[in-house]
């Protein structure tokens, strides 16, 4: 029986959105879909400096990505840009993913991927300006390959909504070598296709 926090779809099943458009990384594991709950907790977070939330959804998070997480060699959250980090003081991703890393046991390694770029907030903008904005924007540094070589990524985020970012992340992730990389987020937004 599986997670109360996570449907098993079964071994090798595809969602329509990875069979129309498929994704650079390997796996997606989210805790719940984006609903009213998961935007004001995830609301509450980043403008309301509700960090004291931040635990307790790692530990859903922990709960929900257990198959990604025993699969990684390495945790990394998504990035911001310098400019964001000190406007919003902490970043979400990061603290979530320091937390999985340590309940864990794994590697915690904020310092391989940048964001090299200050791009948009992405609310509000389509599919296409999405990915647009991210384009290029991720980095691994030069000095860092090394620890992302022929490593297992487990990328961290809050929230998934178009995959423009954490796309953009693994990309810049697989330039630098990274030979496994899987996705877990807090929640991701329910999308069709059409």
């Amino acid at each position: 029986m599986g997670s109360p926090f996570s449907i098993d779809m079964g071994e090798g099943f595809l969602s329509a959105e990875a069979i129309a458009d498929p994704p650079p990384f390997d796996k997606l594991r989210t805790v719940l879909l984006y609903d009213d709950l998961a935007r004001k907790l995830v609301s509450s977070i980043k403008y309301s400096d509700r960090t004291d939330l931040l635990r307790w959804i790692a530990d859903w998070m922990h709960v929900a990505g257990q198959e990604v997480i025993s699969e990684s060699d390495m945790i990394v959250p998504v990035p911001l840009h310098p400019k964001r980090l000190r406007q919003r003081r902490f970043n979400q991703a990061g603290d979530l993913a320091q937390h999985l890393a340590v309940s864990n046991d794994k590697i915690y390694n904020p310092e391989v991927l940048i964001r090299q770029k200050a791009t948009r907030q992405q609310v509000g903008l389509s599919e296409k300006e999405r990915a647009r904005n991210v384009s290029g924007a991720f980095a691994v540094p030069q000095d860092k390959k090394i620890d992302v070589k022929g490593k297992r990524v487990l990328l961290v985020d809050d929230v998934y909504t178009t995959g423009a970012t954490c796309k953009a992340a693994t990309r810049a992730l697989k330039r630098a070598g990274a030979v496994h990389i899987n996705v877990l987020v807090f929640a991701k937004v329910e999308t069709y296709v059409e």
